[in-house]
């Protein structure tokens, strides 16, 4: 199944994608409810062509866990040595935003913005201690995520600021949809793609991981518990920005463009908030929207 959440009449609902048609589904209310408790949802009789509704984040989730360099190209181009064992970070909620909408920045604070197209990975069923071999139970399902970086504040600032470089408002979009396990038979044989202003930058495959997802969440899971509806981003293969030379950074009115095979595509533009505007930019999420 393809799901997603969608605004129609400015009431947000969740359905079921097939093709261009959405099939609001009787319930849950919102796409976390339905991850936590399985799929058990009834089709509705409303059902909308797929051009008349807002498509959103798939969900708002509860924690976001980031995977650092995970493919071996893109430790490589990066100049560093793959990791001995999984590099983890996080990244907040609050950076959460769905297809079409702007990813934001104040050039104060950042100049340096890249794209990191990746898997996530849905957490489906609570995950504490959990073996490789178990590992797939665990799962609801997949997305497309776009691990936006301020490379600036990632590289030059003291310590290296992880979660502020990643975890900005806008810096974490998710979607199209959310597509359950059962619908994608290897997850680590999907082709990632990243399109800038049309151009290619990143086209690599999940079969690069160094540190596949059964391991991943295990590992995760012996350091902290994974909730249903958390999201695991499993990394990005070669073609960053900062990689590039010389060197290609987003900048205000840039289109970026992430796909996963089997999940679909997602579009962002690019908007470099000027200062005089900046304390009155709306958040990337509101109190209410976070349960998508």
């Amino acid at each position: 199944m393809k799901l997603v959440t969608f605004t129609y009449r400015k009431r947000r609902r969740v359905g079921e994608m097939i093709d261009d048609t959405i099939y609001e589904l009787a319930w849950p209310d919102t796409m976390r409810q339905m991850v936590r408790r399985g799929l058990t949802a009834g089709r509705a009789y409303e059902r909308f062509p797929i051009d008349q509704v807002d498509i959103e984040a798939p969900l708002q989730p509860g924690k976001i866990i980031g995977i650092g360099l995970n493919y071996g190209d893109h430790a490589a181009e990066t100049g560093k040595q793959p990791p001995a064992e999984p590099l983890v970070f996080a990244k907040l909620p609050s950076s959460v935003i769905g297809p079409d909408e702007p990813i934001m920045w104040r050039p104060a604070i950042t100049q340096q913005v890249d794209w990191e197209v990746e898997l996530g990975v849905v957490i489906g069923k609570r995950a504490r201690a959990v073996s490789p071999g178990d590992a797939y139970d665990h799962i609801f399902g997949y997305i497309v995520a776009n691990d936006i970086t301020a490379r600036d504040l990632q590289d030059n600032s003291p310590g290296g600021q992880w979660i502020s470089a990643k975890g900005m408002d806008t810096f974490c979009p998710l979607g199209p949809c959310l597509v359950t396990r059962s619908d994608i038979e290897d997850p680590h044989a999907l082709a990632l793609k990243t399109t800038v202003n049309g151009a290619v930058m990143q086209d690599g495959n999940t079969r690069d991981m160094l540190f596949k997802i059964p391991d991943l969440i295990a590992y995760c899971s012996q350091r902290f518990t994974l909730e249903p509806g958390d999201v695991l981003l499993t990394g990005t293969p070669a073609g960053v920005g900062r990689a590039k030379n010389p060197p290609r950074f987003l900048a205000d009115g840039d289109t970026v463009t992430v796909s996963v095979e089997g999940i679909g595509a997602m579009t962002n533009t690019c908007r470099v908030i000027a200062e005089a505007a900046a304390e009155a930019a709306p958040a990337a999420v509101d109190s209410d929207a976070g349960e998508g």
